[in-house]
């Protein structure tokens, strides 16, 4: 009971160190108060403790007179007596005054001096005290400094930077990953049940590394491996690791792993790895960041330092795995590379399950639609869709959100906030339409292009005056070389339709141009895909997450102006052949156009519609239909208002 107690009150000043600093400094001030005289009779008095009366400095000299006194002491601030019956008493000082002394001359009493000047309080309270406070300040500044920086300035520990936590989260919180999720059950295993595997002589991985794009989960799985386990949970982002000194990230990587063991069994979670794990070889022959290899260096030590079937396992996570250094990523430190891909259909459903459980779903919210509507959109978008209808059911003061909320949610993610309030005017309007229109058809009529799902020209976003929103109808993970030039004839469609029927070109398709040549380069420099460059492969691509392709080029000039030669006849053949297609189906672009500017939103099944229409020579038959059921709802609309205005 007693051990429980000190456990208990020294985890109450360790909490707590300003008060444990207060309280010890009353404490030396009052005993220190205690001894110190208040003037100084108490510490000098001399024998007796009798006092009948109080006296004053003109008592000493009435006394003096009266031959009373057997000796007198005189100080600067005090006058001390000793009367012949052996009583002592001490009276305050007029100062200045040389009366007493002639008095005591005159009447032949002894008096000498005494010094009055206390030498051990005015060391105490003069000088030690001070500097016993100055010190604790400063002790007490330091340790708070050590635990939130990691030392003075900033040097050396983890301590209150990285805390150990129990995550709540579990397997079954995490969706769309079933693969990424069966690689690190038997990391749970092993933290469950370390015997089983040691007494076999099997030897788990160190350390596993999650690769995949941003927002597919892969801190999520990591702290759900930790919740599965029931083990403490060490996150920190390989940023925390650099700091201006040199030094500042190997210590710390010490401190983190010296808590992991303390507390293992037990995960050691580093996001962003790449931050400190980049390849030392990226510095060129004289290094890179001497503070940044430090630290790489420190974690491949320590990782080292793990005895085989030490309870301790490394998790990280990265994008970029390219750029890791190979030292890193041999066996017995990160053994394993687990791939947290974004999911497929199956996969976006799933997670659409799991985040809809927080909010309140109408009915009529059909997952599997939505999912179609996401494909190549991560976990954390299809969260933030989630997020975003219920935050738009709530503007509308709804009960429930439904599956126009979801609708619109898909929009904003992909296309960008509607701006209602960036208003076109007729002319703007006009080009819009037929630019979409264009887009619209060119996919619609294309063979292998994505289908459409909606056609808008309500502004989006920073700088999408209208959109043209396509689905693919499954995911896909490759792509034929038909179906990327179907991809470019959509991009172009838009241009063409403003030539065509406005004789006239703008600036809103910059970045259809843009898109179309990136895909005609990639086609030559990196699927051999033409006959420019054969098999050779021109470019390579950096990131497989994030895209992008190497800048460095490794072929001559020659080859380049016959790529860039071939790009530009390439687009001028296929922009040739939108322009024809859009010629033939003029009646269809024409009725579309119109429909945007009545309706500015029209759905895929319209666009499909019309085509049919077009195709079966009847265009102008569900034109006239689709005017008179419009007419008519008007009509409604006007008797709906004049009951009414009746009652």
């Amino acid at each position: 009971m007693d051990k429980k107690n000190n456990k208990n009150n020294n985890n109450f000043f360790d909490k707590n160190p300003l008060l444990l600093f207060i309280v010890f400094a009353v404490l030396i001030v009052i005993v220190f108060r205690s001894i110190a005289p208040n003037g100084i009779n108490e510490l000098n008095n001399l024998t007796s403790n009798k006092q009948v009366q109080v006296y004053t400095y003109s008592d000493i000299k009435n006394l003096a007179k009266e031959g009373k006194l057997a000796y007198v002491a005189i100080g600067q601030k005090i006058v001390r007596a000793k009367l012949k019956d052996g009583e002592v008493i001490t009276v305050q000082k007029v100062p200045n005054d040389s009366t007493l002394v002639e008095i005591l001359d005159k009447y032949k009493v002894p008096y000498g001096a005494i010094n009055d000047n206390n030498w051990l309080s005015e060391l105490i309270f003069g000088w030690i005290i001070p500097i016993f406070i100055f010190f604790a300040i400063w002790m007490f500044l330091a340790s708070r400094m050590q635990k939130g920086m990691g030392g003075v300035l900033g040097i050396g520990s983890a301590k209150g930077l990285i805390k150990s936590e129990k995550p709540d989260v579990k397997f079954d919180d995490v969706a769309g990953n079933d693969e990424a999720k069966e690689e690190v059950k038997e990391i749970v295993d092993f933290l469950k049940n370390p015997d089983r595997y040691i007494d076999l002589g099997a030897k788990i991985p160190k350390g596993v590394l999650l690769v995949g794009p941003p927002g597919t989960g892969k801190t999520l799985l990591a702290k759900a491996v930790a919740g599965e386990a029931d083990v403490p949970f060490f996150a920190v982002s390989g940023s925390s690791f650099i700091e201006m000194f040199v030094g500042v990230g190997a210590a710390r990587v010490r401190d983190l792993f010296n808590q992991a063991k303390k507390e293992a069994p037990s995960i050691i979670f580093i996001d962003e790895i790449d931050a400190i794990g980049k390849s030392r070889a990226a510095g060129g022959p004289m290094g890179g960041n001497d503070e940044r290899e430090q630290t790489l260096n420190q974690l491949l030590a320590e990782m080292d330092g793990f005895d085989s079937n030490e309870p301790v396992i490394v998790l990280a996570a990265t994008n970029r795995p390219e750029v890791l250094d190979p030292a890193l990523l041999r066996p017995g430190r990160f053994d394993r590379q687990v791939l947290v891909d974004k999911p497929d259909f199956k996969g976006r459903v799933e997670i659409l399950k799991v985040h809809i459980k927080k909010i309140k779903a109408g009915k009529d919210v059909d997952l599997e639609e939505i999912a179609r509507m996401t494909a190549g959109l991560a976990g954390a978008d299809l969260a933030n869709i989630v997020n975003e209808a219920a935050l738009l059911a709530g503007r509308k003061n709804k009960k429930e959100v439904n599956q126009e909320d979801f609708v619109e949610a898909v929009e904003r993610q992909i296309a960008g906030l509607e701006k209602k309030s960036r208003r076109l005017n007729d002319k703007d309007k006009k080009i819009v339409a037929y630019h979409e229109s264009g887009h619209a058809v060119i996919a619609e009529v294309t063979e292998k292009a994505r289908k459409v799902k909606k056609v808008s020209i309500v502004p989006r976003g920073l700088a999408a005056l209208g959109y043209t929103l396509n689905m693919p109808e499954e995911d896909k993970y490759l792509m034929q070389k038909s179906e990327l030039i179907a991809e470019v004839d959509t991009l172009l469609g838009g241009r063409a339709a403003e030539e065509v029927f406005l004789g006239e070109i703008s600036t809103g398709a910059g970045n259809d141009l843009e898109r179309a040549t990136d895909i005609v380069r990639a086609m030559v420099s990196m699927y051999g895909m033409t006959d420019v460059a054969g098999l050779m492969v021109l470019e390579k691509q950096t990131n497989r997450f994030l895209g992008g392709f190497a800048q460095q080029r490794e072929y001559s000039e020659k080859t380049q102006e016959e790529v860039d030669k071939f790009i530009k006849e390439f687009l001028e053949n296929r922009y040739k052949h939108v322009k024809e297609t859009l010629k033939k189906y003029s009646p269809v672009i024409e009725a579309m156009v119109k429909d945007l500017f009545e309706k500015e939103v029209i759905d895929g099944s319209r666009v499909r519609e019309l085509i049919k229409a077009y195709e079966e020579g009847r265009l102008e038959e569900v034109i006239n239909n689709s005017s008179n059921e419009k007419n008519n709802e008007a009509k409604e609309e006007n008797n709906d208002e004049k009951n009414g205005n009746n009652s």
